[in-house]
């Protein structure tokens, strides 16, 4: 059985989400534990990781209810203003719910490249530890860098990066962000999550064949103990379907063991989340 370590989950209004730009019509309509059910169980998905899409203080209240209503949620990303001086009223509220295992900061949509090594950011990062929270890295691959100087500053927390960094897989490009996610990689504390892959490719026109060189990298680059698999559902949408998209990963690693594959699939995520 699969843990789907990356999903959202939303109600669509253009205000809140306004990242959904006019290419990403597919994306605004509701998408809920309901719509998503049937292509866990067609695709034997035992559990799901869902992954703030806004950043909002409501949205973590509603994931963390939505969590509670489905078992199959096992756990809940969210968000917290880190940058707050009050983050550790919002973490003691929140972190009372058994199944908040991490926060996220969308990142990659900040001007400022440096943002991540701001000091009220840093301040914010330097607390989930005592929450027992992870945090996922949300980057482009031009960020990898910094990735780098704050999981070193934080050698206790747990980092993972969420969709490789999102290469320029289109482009068939490799370098720098291979040479920078092995630089990542070579931080204990830095995970990965093999998602978001087939929106960086050709939506109309790709094929299992093009994510092969970067799914080696990754590979190479973590190891297959801290590798896990996330749909990126529904984002993914815009480029194919929950099982064509699930089963990019799943190929790829056909040929390991059922010790690694387990891991890959599976435990890999439940150990890295803290999960039950």
């Amino acid at each position: 059985m699969i843990i789907d370590a990356h999903h959202h989950l939303w109600h669509y209004n253009p205000t809140d989400y306004g990242w959904m730009d006019d290419s990403m019509t597919l994306l605004k309509r509701d998408y809920l534990p309901a719509d998503l059910e049937p292509h866990l169980i067609e695709s034997g998905v035992s559990g799901t990781i869902v992954v703030q899409a806004r950043q909002s203080i409501e949205e973590t209240r509603w994931l963390l209810q939505l969590a509670e209503e489905y078992p199959f949620i096992r756990g809940v990303v969210g968000w917290v203003d880190l940058r707050s001086e009050r983050v550790e009223e919002q973490l003691d509220t929140f972190s009372v719910h058994p199944k908040l295992v991490g926060v996220r900061h969308v990142i990659q949509d900040e001007p400022d490249e440096d943002f991540m090594l701001g000091p009220e950011f840093r301040r914010g990062i330097g607390k989930l530890q005592n929450y027992g929270l992870a945090y996922d890295l949300l980057l482009f691959p031009r960020h990898l860098r910094n990735a780098v100087k704050l999981a070193q500053q934080f050698p206790e927390q747990r980092f993972v990066l969420d969709h490789i960094a999102k290469p320029f897989i289109k482009s068939r490009i490799l370098q720098p962000w291979k040479a920078d996610l092995k630089a990542l990689a070579g931080q204990p504390n830095v995970w990965c999550k093999i998602s978001g892959m087939v929106t960086e490719e050709d939506a109309d026109n790709w094929k299992y064949e093009d994510f092969v060189p970067y799914l080696d990298a990754v590979t190479e680059a973590f190891g297959t103990g801290r590798l896990m698999l996330g749909s990126d559902w529904p984002v993914c949408r815009l480029a194919g379907e929950y099982g064509a998209v699930m089963k990019i990963p799943v190929r790829y690693f056909e040929s390991l063991n059922n010790s690694e594959k387990e891991r890959i699939f599976k435990y890999n995520c439940i150990e890295f989340y803290g999960l039950d």
